[in-house]
This record gives structure tokens, C-alpha cells and sequence, in this order.
């Protein structure tokens, strides 16, 4: 929202939505399935028709825009009260390919690029951006931009650590920013419908929530390498320890098997599921009081140099017996989430948003229809429209964070092989070894 319109930040008009264009956002996300492909979208769907004045658009940018940035970049594009003017990206190629996908679609060449994103927070008239970046920055990434004054839609795991999600809050909190982490599952039509059943108590007494992802995969042992052209390794690497560059280390998901970077499977996607279990508990404010970890697979240090799990059994349980059961197994369409209860049980089975139940009868109470876990618009409508109103987003930073908490807490509990008591009002196990995993030192200068 430009100078001279709709003030920026806590004095935006509150009003209705703004309007959709005439074409369904499902129809154009077909056009974009492949999103390094041009993207060829009327121009009243980007506003340029006179729907929405420019200077009422939520100006925007992104920050990492490798896959699954590009990926959820059309749901923004899709609604014509935005406008999209920059991308930040520690590598060149990425940069050339975000900025074309944004310039195709309101037919300029005005998108800018930054290598270095502090160019980017720094620009007064973006209003808002969208963190993308590898696991290691999210966190980092969203204070810093909050300190900008920035609103901020940030992409899953939302922090690494547990202390760093309560500064995270506690930063948006002060601010006064509006942030949504990226669990959009709230926004689809069966995790919906699972809930809903849920809590009308149509399954009993609920027991137990079981979570599925897939195991973790490995990376063998391998030698530095010269850091490619047009990549800033260091700002890649960004708040954690440096390392020599090793190439299957840092491409493709490489980075995910390493603490430094990430803490495996069973967080990164792990986390839409403690999200939903907390959710559908009404418990977004608090957690789980004890976890456990069993039937832990390692890589092999023999063979391997990547550190995190690949196969297990994360437990926690509530205060008032409720449990809940990831299993780290199986391949990539076999995740699920499942509620167990004393009378039955439903499931959502994430890969093709199919749900089951036992009864089956159930299941004739779903209407057809509504919006699969791939479809991230009603998500980001949700955090437009909080831009707009100053409202908080379903996702804001206390129910990112204790989500979050609940897949952390279960990696510290493997990591030390036993048993773990969680304080969720103090946010400690009262154990003095387990408690130095609640935090960990950032490198300068990339801290926040």
C-alpha cells in the first residue's frame, strides 16, 4: 500500500474483503502448476482493471524464492490486492527465475532483485513479505523483518530452536506484527472436517493422535567443494556455524539431515500435524507435559555424514491423558493424521486428501469440496486480510510456536535417549541437560 493511500502498518483501512477477479483461484493455479513456467493471468485478476487501485494494494516481497517459494507465489499473484515488487535471494539463478515469474504477470520488467535481503527490508514502501528461505533463517528472518516493519507470512518449521519461537512471539507482540506461519491445513476443507467431527464427539472420547511422515533420508560422506557463482554461501548458511561448502550438504534437501540446518523429517513436516493436534484440542496456548522417543534409526557415521533420524517413534502426552504418536516411517504419500477415540476413529490421509472413518457412516457428513492442503490461498487470504484489519491470523506467532515447541521437544528427547517432563507455562524441562537444547548461539552478524 503506497505513500499517500492506506497508511502502512497499525493504521490500515479496515473494510470488506477486497475483490476477487471473475476467475476461480483454482483455475489459476492450473495455469501456474509449473512455476518456473510463464504465468499468463488476465489483467483484472492483478487489478489492473480498475478492481483494486494500486494505491490501496499490500505491496509485497519475498525473501528465498527457490521451489516452494515459486510454488505458493500465484496464490499472492491470484489476488488483485497485491502487488509484488521485489525478491531477495542468496543465489542468482533463483532471483532471475522469482522475478520472471512476477514480471510476466503484470506484464513489466519492475520486480526488483536483491542479493542481499537487508536492501529488501530496508525498501519503506513494502508492506508486508514472504519468508521462504531454508529451516536455519525462518526465525531470524521474520524478527528481522518485524524490526523493519514488515508484516510477515513465514513458511514451516517456524524456528529451530524453543527459545527462539518465544522471542519470535514476544518480538511480534511489541511490534504489533501481523505473522502467519505457513501450516495451511487449518484452511482445508478435511482437516476441517476431522476436527469438526472430533470435537462434536462423534468418535467418543478421544485417546490418542496418531501422525505419519515419511523417513528421513541420508547423506553419504563427501568433500568440499568451490562455492558456485552467484551464491552467497555465507549469507546462505546465515545464523548458524560456518562450514566448508560441501554441495550434498546444502543442495537439494540436504540440508534437512543435519542440526544445523534443520532437525530432520519429523520436524519440518511434522509440525502441520502437532499444529492441527493443538488445534483440534483447543490447547493453543499451551502443550503437551512429556515426551519420548523410541525405535530410533541413525545414520550410520561410518557411511554417512548427516545426523538426523531416519526412522522412529516421537510420543507426547497431555496433561489430561491425551497422547500423541509421530511415526517417522514409510514413503512421502503415506503421511497421515489420524484421531482415535473409544467409539471410532477418522483419519485425513495427507498425500491424496482422502478421509476415512470408522463408522463409516461418518463420512456422510462431509460436504463435498473445499480447498486440498496444496491449495495455500485461503491461508494467505487469512494473513492478507489480518494486514488489513490488524487482526491476528489463525496461525500467529503463539500457535506457530507452541506447535513448533511440541515437534522440538520431541527431538530432544531422541537426541538424549530418554524420557523428557515439559513445563509448557515455564517453557523448560527443569533439566539442566535438556534445557541447553532450548537455545543455541547465532553467528554474527546475522542475528536477531
Amino acid at each position: 500500500m503506497r505513500d499517500g493511500a492506506l497508511p502502512v502498518r497499525h493504521g490500515l483501512e479496515v473494510g470488506g474483503a477486497p475483490r476477487r477477479t471473475g476467475c476461480s483461484r483454482r483455475r489459476f493455479l492450473g495455469l501456474a502448476a509449473v512455476a518456473s513456467a510463464p504465468l499468463i493471468v488476465p489483467a483484472r485478476a492483478l487489478g489492473r482493471g480498475g478492481t483494486v487501485a494500486p494505491s490501496e494494494r499490500i505491496v509485497m516481497g519475498g525473501i528465498g524464492v527457490g521451489p516452494r517459494a515459486r510454488a505458493i507465489l500465484p496464490n499472492f499473484l491470484w489476488f488483485s490486492d497485491v502487488q509484488w515488487v521485489a525478491v531477495a535471494d542468496c543465489r542468482r539463478s533463483r532471483l532471475e527465475s522469482a522475478k520472471r515469474v512476477v514480471d510476466e504477470q503484470y506484464g513489466t520488467t519492475d520486480c526488483a532483485m536483491y542479493s542481499d535481503f537487508r536492501e529488501l527490508l530496508a525498501r519503506p514502501d513494502i508492506d508486508a513479505v514472504l519468508v521462504a528461505t531454508g529451516n536455519r533463517w525462518h526465525a531470524t528472518m521474520s524478527m528481522l523483518a518485524a524490526r523493519a516493519g514488515k508484516d510477515v507470512y513465514c513458511e514451516k518449521p517456524v524456528t529451530l530452536t524453543i527459545e527462539e519461537g518465544r522471542r519470535l512471539v514476544d518480538t511480534c507482540r511489541r511490534l504489533g506484527t501481523i505473522y502467519q506461519a505457513g501450516t495451511q491445513r487449518r484452511a482445508t476443507a478435511s482437516y476441517r472436517f476431522a476436527r469438526d467431527v472430533v470435537r462434536s464427539g462423534r468418535i467418543g472420547r478421544l485417546q490418542r493422535i496418531e501422525m505419519q511422515v515419511w523417513a528421513g533420508p541420508t547423506v553419504p560422506h563427501a568433500r568440499p567443494a568451490p562455492v558456485p557463482e552467484g551464491f552467497d554461501y555465507d549469507q546462505w548458511l546465515g545464523p548458524v556455524p560456518w562450514r566448508p561448502y560441501v554441495p550434498a550438504r546444502v543442495e537439494g534437501h540436504g540440508w534437512m539431515c543435519f542440526w544445523d540446518t534443520s532437525d530432520g523429517v519429523h520436524v519440518d513436516m511434522g509440525v502441520h500435524y502437532t499444529d492441527q493436534m493443538q488445534w483440534t484440542l483447543g490447547r493453543d496456548e499451551s502443550g503437551p507435559i512429556e515426551f519420548e522417543a523410541s525405535d530410533l534409526e541413525w545414520p550410520d557415521p561410518a557411511v554417512h555424514m548427516s545426523e538426523t533420524a531416519i526412522r522412529g517413534v516421537f510420543r507426547c502426552r497431555y496433561a489430561d491423558g491425551i497422547e500423541g504418536v509421530m511415526y517417522q516411517r514409510g514413503a512421502f504419500p503415506d503421511r497421515y493424521l489420524r484421531y482415535v477415540g473409544d467409539e471410532g476413529w477418522i483419519q485425513v490421509d495427507d498425500h491424496t486428501n482422502t478421509v476415512t472413518a470408522h463408522p463409516a457412516s461418518l463420512l456422510r457428513l462431509r460436504r463435498p469440496g473445499g480447498p486440498g492442503w496444496a491449495d495455500a490461498g485461503d491461508h494467505i487470504r487469512d494473513f492478507l486480510d489480518g494486514v488489513r484489519t490488524r487482526r491476528p491470523p489463525a496461525c500467529h506467532p503463539e500457535v506457530a510456536h507452541r506447535a513448533q515447541t511440541i515437534a522440538l521437544a520431541m527431538t530432544i528427547s531422541a537426541r538424549l535417549g530418554r524420557r523428557l517432563r515439559w513445563d509448557p507455562v515455564h517453557e523448560m524441562f527443569h533439566d539442566e541437560i535438556a534445557d541447553r537444547f532450548l537455545r543455541r548461539e547465532a553467528r554474527t552478524p546475522w542475528t536477531a
